[in-house]
């Protein structure tokens, strides 16, 4: 027997669904929502309609990284590929040991970076000059993790195309141990959790306890049949080289470089 529509359960994104929600009427970008977690903010309608179309066709034309389960492009200092599961321990090195020297932040970006530093969010001696770019498509996601604390406060991330909800984890004590190493999944939490619906176009702001102490993730869940978001994560590196990473006054662990 079918299930009528109407009966059949709902997921997570279909409560809010593009389609079931009232269309934006802010043409600029609102007043930072200040969020259940300290530190984390959500600034709504920070692209236009138009920007976010144009900044989607731009990033088609560009060569993204396919290596990983997601496709990604990569702005501002280095990288390392990931080698494929069943490669040889000659080929798994070689590849890990392959750095990787990234292309600068394009100039098509410049105006979502002004407009964060018309926000406040950075000053113009250290405005982000990273960005990592993700696409998830039906089930994928990234695993939970903390921003590496080579990199400054705030972390932001804009969402284009489709809205996601990000989960959040807290932490024991602020730890920024990578997802490649296998040690981000053995940080101790403390059982606190709260997810977070990032709209399409809005910018989502984690500094201080936010972006220290909490890791995210964008959950590998079943979405609707053509879900596409696209992420922009901007980060700027810390303004004086070898500066110790602090939260509440106390150094941080840091577990990685990349």
């Amino acid at each position: 027997m079918t299930t009528p529509a109407s009966k059949k359960r709902k997921t997570f994104h279909h409560y809010f669904d593009q389609n079931n929600r009232a269309p934006a009427v802010q043409s600029r970008p609102s007043t930072p929502v200040e969020l259940p977690i300290p530190g984390l903010a959500l600034i709504l309608d920070f692209v236009t309609a138009d920007e976010e179309a144009a900044l989607l066709t731009f990033l088609e034309t560009r060569k993204w990284r396919t290596d990983l389960r997601r496709r990604c492009i990569h702005y501002g200092g280095t990288y390392c590929l990931m080698p494929p599961r069943d490669a040889s321990v000659e080929e798994r090195q070689r590849i890990e040991g392959t750095v990787i020297e990234a292309d600068p932040l394009p100039t098509e970006l410049d105006f979502v970076v002004d407009r964060m530093l018309e926000h406040g969010l950075y000053q113009e001696e250290n405005k982000p000059a990273f960005c990592i770019v993700n696409e998830y498509v039906g089930v994928q996601g990234i695993s939970a993790h903390v921003e590496n604390f080579r990199f400054d406060s705030p972390v932001c991330g804009l969402t284009l195309h489709n809205g996601d909800a990000m989960r959040f984890h807290e932490l024991a004590c602020a730890d920024d141990a990578s997802v490649r190493s296998g040690g981000a999944s053995k940080s101790p939490r403390t059982g606190k959790m709260q997810d977070v619906w990032l709209p399409p176009r809005s910018l989502l702001v984690m500094k201080d306890e936010a972006r220290m102490k909490w890791q995210h993730e964008i959950r590998a869940v079943r979405r609707a049949l053509g879900f596409r978001r696209v992420s922009l994560t901007f980060r700027t590196e810390r303004s004086r080289p070898g500066q110790q990473s602090t939260y509440e006054g106390k150094p941080m662990k840091r577990s990685r470089q990349d």
